[in-house]
């Protein structure tokens, strides 16, 4: 593998880490909202802009609340982990490694 392989291979290991922790991040909002958190707290402020831009998106084109329950994160679950799969199967592709690597 080439300097240039290794290089995109380092960087779609930071790529799929960010997917990753954002995933996690999306099942925290999710989870907080079943207790209804005090909206002043710095960690839901936080958690809130961090994903609701993304909940905003998908509800514009997709209707995702179903008897009071919004299934917007479980879209974006499943978008984010379409992506993942898709990028890393072409990074690997581009970068010339064996698919297991990651």
């Amino acid at each position: 593998m080439s300097t240039f392989g290794s290089i995109l291979l380092g960087l779609g290991g930071i790529v799929h880490s960010l997917i990753n922790v954002y995933i996690w991040v999306i099942i925290i909002a999710a989870l907080l909202t079943w207790v209804r958190p005090d909206p002043a707290n710095p960690i839901v402020q936080v958690l809130y802009r961090l994903t609701e831009p993304a909940y905003a998106l998908v509800r514009r084109y997709i209707p995702t609340v179903f008897n009071g329950i919004d299934l917007a994160p479980l879209v974006i679950i499943v978008g984010l982990q379409i992506v993942d799969v898709v990028f890393t199967r072409l990074l690997f592709a581009v970068a010339g490694a064996p698919a297991g690597m990651m």
